[in-house]
């Protein structure tokens, strides 16, 4: 039950961080014995976002993509398995091309990404999976395979790997929330992030036998959603007091220009009690005069 909200969460997550990018599907269909693609990606050529955002999320989403993740340490049978739904993937491509009398090239056809939390070396040495020479816990399978395998837990920790850490496990996966934590608050991911975590922690509490990973997973999300409702609670009042400010005060003096607005930002410094017999009583002039002086 637990993997099964893992590979859930996975899903919607890289569903979120790649959807302004180009066309994803979450989970994708292939042809023969019913399989699905967990995450089947397709590049945008038109899109205008920079992909510098998701760091080596986005270099490796930069061409056709199926992304595998994997919750637990992906084994031999499920290796098997994601490369034979790429190699249905493959004679797609192939078969449609040949239809349209079209010629793929290499870069045309879609690449298999495993992610998996860990990786045996036996497990590495039986792919005969290559390390790549730029990055360490990438490796590389046989090249006709269009196959890489990504050993989040081996990844640096930067933020160019931060997208792809927080679908480790245990210790890497709370530290890449603290690091997502201590990102900006308007950038452009966060907050979406920040959300299917919450609703991932909201999932695991119902679960009664969480193992040691999903309980302090669960712990460590408490206090973040906690801080963030907080937060949105009080500029949820906020916003509900600059309302009554700015309906005081367009309800006496009509339009609010330039002057007045910076009223507004200083009456919000005051509590309702505060701030409404002055915006009642005092003239335009006296409001001005008053607060401008705060």
């Amino acid at each position: 039950m637990t993997r099964f909200i893992h590979d859930q969460f996975a899903k919607d997550y890289l569903e979120t961080l790649l959807t302004p990018y180009g066309t994803v599907q979450a989970p994708r269909r292939v042809a023969g014995e019913v399989r699905q693609i967990d995450v089947w990606f397709v590049p945008d050529p038109t899109a205008t976002f920079s992909k510098d955002a998701l760091g080596l999320l986005g270099s490796i989403t930069q061409a056709i993509a199926i992304l595998e993740p994997f919750r637990n340490a992906a084994s031999s049978d499920e290796i098997q398995d994601c490369l034979l739904k790429l190699l249905e993937v493959l004679g797609e491509q192939r078969r449609e091309a040949k239809r349209n009398e079209v010629r793929l090239q290499v870069s045309d056809l879609a690449k298999l990404w495993i992610l998996t939390p860990t990786a045996s070396s036996a497990i590495l040495a039986d792919c005969r999976a290559t390390p790549s020479e730029t990055m360490l816990g990438i490796y590389s399978l046989a090249a006709i395979l269009q196959t890489s395998i990504v050993v989040i837990h081996q990844l640096p920790r930067t933020t160019q790997t931060l997208w792809l850490r927080l679908l480790g496990r245990g210790t890497v996966q709370r530290q890449a929330i603290d690091e997502l934590e201590q990102l900006p608050e308007n950038h452009p991911f966060r907050a979406a992030t920040l959300e299917l975590l919450y609703s991932l922690q909201k999932n695991l509490e119902v679960i009664q036998d969480q193992d040691q990973d999903d309980q302090e997973l669960v712990m460590r999300l408490a206090p973040l959603y906690q801080q963030d409702r907080e937060q949105a609670k009080q500029e949820g009042v906020q916003q509900g007091e600059r309302l009554v400010i700015e309906n005081i005060l367009q309800t006496r003096f009509g339009k609010l220009d330039e002057s007045l607005q910076s009223t507004v930002e200083a009456a919000l410094a005051l509590t309702p009690d505060e701030f409404t017999p002055l915006l009642m009583q005092l003239s335009r002039e006296e409001l001005i005069e008053r607060f401008n002086q705060r």
